[in-house]
């Protein structure tokens, strides 16, 4: 039941943000939210998340962390199938191209993320996998 509640919210989410310009749903727990569209890998159709994210200079980051669960969110596997993405920041729509952080840059993201949203080292706690962080690129 989480799983299908968990999609309903956040397709009111994405409904919100997009029908107000992101004045409504572009920060939760005071990070920002961003919408990210990734093409299904088995569908080939666009599936659009709401995701927290974070600067890196001009790039931004995303946590694929699915609250600690032992698999990766499908958002994730999506992109990773095809790393080709679009992140809507408030009104505008950027294309991106996605790709997982190594091990180093991991090592000097990982802090940094869990510093800006503290629920990312419990979620860490919680699962053997190495939660992934993703950079997002301007293309």
């Amino acid at each position: 039941m989480a799983g299908k509640s968990f999609k309903f919210l956040s397709s009111i989410h994405r409904v919100l943000y997009r029908l107000t310009g992101a004045r409504l749903g572009s920060r939760f727990l005071g990070v920002p939210i961003l919408l990210l569209t990734v093409t299904g890998r088995k569908t080939g159709r666009q599936r659009t998340t709401p995701l927290m994210y974070f600067n890196d200079g001009e790039n931004l980051l995303i946590v694929a962390s699915k609250g600690g669960h032992p698999s990766h969110p499908e958002w994730y596997l999506n992109l990773v199938a095809n790393p080709d993405v679009i992140a809507q920041v408030g009104r505008e729509k950027i294309q991106m191209r996605s790709s997982t952080a190594t091990d180093y840059e991991r090592s000097r993201l990982w802090p940094q993320v869990v510093k800006a949203y503290s629920g990312y080292g419990e979620y860490q706690s919680k699962t053997a996998r190495k939660i992934p962080v993703v950079i997002l690129k301007r293309k």
